[in-house]
């Protein structure tokens, strides 16, 4: 072949056909949801340093307004948001410890489960809690744990923890942790168990018959073959988490709020909320989701280093 002839191959290859053309729109409808809904209102930064508390045209205060450094003073200065700050570290410190480990553990129970269609009926059942909003998921929550109609206190009061006298009222503060752990891991493990359970069916089967051989349990295969296996996975949603735990689902934690709970239900998403709509202090809320992603980045890419030197795994 020569070399015109390849040159004639190469054009042949490189026009697009119809699957090239769909791969390409479906990339394309992405990239512009990226652009406007997470690009574009990124010109609203500028906002975090403009006098713009109170503006009635917010288009007019981010481009006219004087500049200023006093919505990050103002922002430090607030008790209330120092308070909202270390709560949010402590809840999300603590849904880590708890909430991340629980996808993993359950993706390696469904992958010891031999019965086919028992295990796409667990993850089945165990998958649709995340597809209903926290605003109902919340609501249902509420009503199940409500003191005096809510069937979570009978069960209590068979524990002895309770009483029809002294019904426990879990919507309190004292028992908010515990309680947005239980309904997050309950909402969230079986989704987010599915990249651990399409990582474990990646792995070599060849792997699993040479330890049979060699005589070990299931339980050994789990912590010498599969955890290993999937360890990049895991290292992969770890240094994700670590670099959200200034981030929360603000209907996760809205839903829960009352004036009785505040102490331990205000967290960044919801302080931010009642700083920009409530008071409307719109320079002060974006100073606040201007800290928040600063905050994120630093702890990404310093967990990432750390990841990198002790297990050779990072995002990049």
């Amino acid at each position: 072949m020569n070399i015109s002839e390849i040159k004639l191959v190469n054009k042949k290859n490189r026009r697009l056909n119809k699957r090239d053309v769909t791969l390409i729109c479906m990339a394309s409808v992405s990239l512009v949801f990226l652009l406007v809904f997470s690009y574009l209102p990124m010109a609203g930064i500028l906002f975090a340093f403009k006098d713009g508390n109170k503006s009635l045209n917010i288009i007019n205060a981010m481009f006219e307004a004087d500049w200023t450094l006093d919505n990050f003073k103002a922002l430090f200065a607030d008790k209330d948001f120092w308070a909202v700050f270390w709560n949010t570290i402590r809840i999300n410190v603590l849904m880590l410890l708890f909430n991340f480990p629980i996808p993993i553990l359950f993706a390696l129970l469904i992958n010891e489960v031999r019965h086919k269609q028992f295990r796409g009926t667990v993850q089945v059942l165990s998958n649709f809690p995340h597809f209903i909003s926290w605003v109902v998921y919340g609501g249902i929550v509420i009503s199940l744990t409500d003191a005096n109609t809510g069937i979570v206190n009978p069960i209590l009061e068979v524990l002895g923890l309770s009483s029809k006298e002294n019904p426990v009222d879990l919507n309190l503060a004292q028992y908010f942790y515990p309680k947005i752990i239980i309904v997050s891991i309950i909402k969230g493990a079986g989704w987010g168990s599915i990249v651990y359970t399409a990582a474990i069916a990646g792995i070599d089967q060849s792997l699993y018959e040479a330890a049979i051989i060699d005589g070990a349990n299931r339980f050994a295969r789990a912590r010498h073959i599969t955890l290993p296996q999937i360890l990049p996975t895991v290292m992969v949603f770890l240094l994700l988490n670590v670099s959200r735990l200034m981030n929360n689902s603000f209907e996760q934690f809205y839903i829960f709020q009352t004036t009785a709970n505040q102490s331990t239900t205000r967290v960044l998403a919801t302080y931010m909320y009642s700083l920009g709509f409530t008071y409307r202090n719109y320079s002060t809320a974006t100073a606040l989701s201007l800290f928040e992603g600063v905050i994120s980045l630093i702890l990404l890419m310093s967990t990432n280093t750390i990841a990198k030197k002790l297990t050779g795994e990072g995002l990049y």
